[in-house]
């Protein structure tokens, strides 16, 4: 799955210990502890379905009917040996067979117009689930990517969705069809002949209770399965991203074993459940078959004393064959809606998982600027320019004791002002650049925007004011324009000519004069996560991104990491006059990128600990001085 914008904050700076983990779905904190029944769970895909209810019913019945018919075939055949046969009737014969005949066409034909009934319906009920998912997904937080694989996510997405729509279509059904027909077949064995039809239904409360054992432990096999594609999906997708790497390190064969490993721990799974099912479908053949056969044999012996007509017989043993379909496919369909059973409750996991609030204009911790005056609409600002009140953070996951990443922050950029952030690694800046447009939402404190709350803004508002650049650029797999113009406000109205106007601007200060020279110029594909380009043209186009827009606040994560230091200077250069329009906060680590700005703000272990000029900091501070410097700061952290 390609990495969104916001997720490429998993580059964020946290103390080790604050880091979220990435953790399998199974043990992620949203997955239930006892899972609900498979059947409480398949219900949840009842509002899904309902659009589609008719369909699937008219589908149903038209199946039902399809299979009744075959317990036809038993009652024409005792005719055909009591009638014609007996009375050595040739047309008598003839008119069995056709009658026979038109039964197989009517019954080929009903299955087949069932299948043409649940294809598109169902196919429908599939792409609405994924495109809910695929939305729910761009909707939660930061927070919820941050310790949940990839691979696991597009595994939900596609192969347990690609289930559910299989068990809709056939064992959902087949379920009720061959219910139904064991139902109405063991009725007309007992009706043709209650001695020989007790001899069948005798087996049915071993098989019952064995149904029962087998859907335990097949639920808990199949959900390890998915559960471990998903892991599997998760490595092959790291590795295609990663290829450079792995081949530049020559880690191939490390790989390979890693993904052998995997892939011989799911084989290992699946062969368990084969083998659960291959016992159940063991069972269920044996016991109707050994009762089928003691009924024959009792139904021969009653025929040789004249006690039972050779018809009845042969349409007792024809009804009796008729129904091994239905009892023979009990385990298979079991089988199939217990795996689906495990992929609707994992594709739940994920919808479950509550999304980001929208925000509120109205808001009772609104802020300064929401008492009823114009800043509390929107319609005035009022200049201040951001502050940061008393902020502090601690990742969700984190323990409520556990220390802060971010700790009593007070900070305020002032309108037009371009402040700079400084620090060592691991002290806090890119996860207090990440609280601004609200990519993690803070423990306590407030974030203002010209006097109004972040959270009493609509996210849609907030992302409109504030524009962001990280330090690890995220494209995506479409042009350099359309990557660049993600930038622009979304309904601005702009038209064709204003959105290139301000691409063109956009990469002018971005000194991305590169594009002129690929293929295609702006409208060229840079491919799966840009990867065609270098890290400091990826990093041109982020920033780019990020000033299309002309954004009233900008927040970037030391944008100019990757470029050379002659490219970085006419990056500044350009950068100068953007700023000089809006309020900026630069997470900087280079002297040249620090004297873009007009303060700075010194971060230390998670608080403020200086804030004034360049000139000023290099006086009164030596941690300052010593990251400057480039040296270790002074708790011996490299300095990036």
């Amino acid at each position: 799955m390609p990495t969104s914008p916001v997720s490429a904050m998993d580059t964020a700076d946290p103390p080790a210990e604050e880091t979220p983990d990435k953790r399998p779905a199974d043990t992620a904190p949203d997955t239930p502890d006892a899972a609900p029944s498979a059947v409480r769970t398949l219900l949840r895909l009842w509002p899904y379905v309902r659009p589609v209810r008719a369909r699937w019913i008219t589908a149903a019945f038209v199946a039902v009917i399809a299979s009744c018919l075959t317990l036809v075939f038993p009652i024409v055949l005792k005719w055909i040996v009591d009638g014609p046969v007996a009375d050595s009737d040739p047309g008598g014969v003839w008119l069995g067979a056709g009658v026979l005949l038109a039964l197989g066409v009517a019954e080929a034909l009903l299955f087949g117009f069932r299948r043409w009934l649940v294809a598109r319906p169902l196919a429908g009920v599939e792409a609405r689930m994924r495109a809910e998912l695929y939305g729910h997904l761009q909707r939660l937080p930061v927070a919820f990517h941050d310790r949940w694989p990839s691979g696991q996510l597009l595994s939900r997405g596609t192969t347990d969705l690609m289930v559910v729509r299989m068990f809709l279509a056939f064992p959902l059904t087949f379920l009720l069809v061959n219910g139904v027909t064991i139902i109405a077949g063991f009725a007309l064995l007992i009706a043709q002949d209650w001695t020989l039809g007790l001899v069948l239904v005798v087996p049915a409360a071993p098989l019952m209770l064995l149904c029962y054992r087998f859907e335990t432990k097949y639920a808990t096999a199949s959900r390890t399965a998915q559960d471990q594609v998903g892991d599997l999906t998760t490595v092959v997708e790291e590795s295609v991203l990663g290829i450079r790497i792995i081949k530049g390190f020559g880690r191939h064969r490390s790989q390979a074993r890693a993904f052998r490993e995997l892939s011989s721990t799911l084989r290992g799974t699946e062969l368990t459940k084969a083998r659960l099912l291959a016992g159940l479908l063991s069972v269920i053949t044996l016991l109707p078959e050994a009762a089928l056969g003691a009924a024959l044999v009792l139904g021969t012996v009653q025929v040789a004393d004249g006690q039972l007509s050779a018809g009845t017989l042969v349409a007792f043993l024809s009804t009796a064959l008729a129904l091994r379909w239905p009892i023979d496919s009990i385990g298979f369909l079991l089988a199939m809606s217990q795996e689906a059973a495990t992929a609707t409750r994992r594709y739940f996991e994920v919808m479950d998982a509550p999304e980001e609030d929208e925000g509120t204009a109205s808001g009772a911790d609104a802020g300064p600027g929401t008492d009823g005056d114009d800043s509390a609409t929107g319609d005035t600002l009022t200049g201040d320019g951001l502050r940061f009140h008393g902020v502090r953070f601690r990742y969700p996951d984190a323990p409520p004791d556990s220390v802060p990443v971010l700790d009593h922050i007070e900070l305020h950029v002032r309108q037009g002002e371009t402040m700079a952030l400084v620090g060592a690694t691991g002290s806090g800046k890119t996860t207090l650049t990440a609280l601004v447009p609200r990519l993690h939402e803070i423990t306590s404190g407030r974030i203002t925007l010209d006097g109004r709350d972040i959270t009493a803004m609509e996210r849609a508002e907030l992302r409109a004011l504030v524009a962001v650049a990280f330090e690890e650029p995220t494209l995506f797999s479409a042009s350099v324009a359309e990557n660049v113009l993600m930038g622009a406000h979304p309904e601005g109205g702009a038209s064709a000519e204003g959105s290139r106007e301000d691409l063109g601007r956009a990469l002018a200060v971005a000194q991305a004069d590169f594009v002129k020279r690929l293929p295609e110029g702006p409208d060229t594909e840079v491919g799966e996560q840009g990867l065609s380009l270098s890290g400091g043209q990826r990093q041109r186009l982020a920033l780019a991104r990020a000033v299309v827009g002309r954004p009233r606040f900008l927040v970037l994560d030391d944008p100019l990491s990757a470029l050379d230091v002659h490219t970085e200077a006419l990056v500044e250069a350009a950068l100068r006059e953007v700023l000089a329009e809006t309020t900026a906060l630069v997470v900087a680590h280079r002297p040249s990128t620090v004297l873009l700005a007009d303060r700075v703000a010194l971060l230390s272990d998670g608080r403020v600990t200086a804030v004034g000029t360049h000139q000023e900091l290099l006086r009164t501070s030596a941690e300052y001085r010593h990251l400057m410097a480039g040296d270790d700061g002074p708790e011996g952290d490299p300095i990036r």
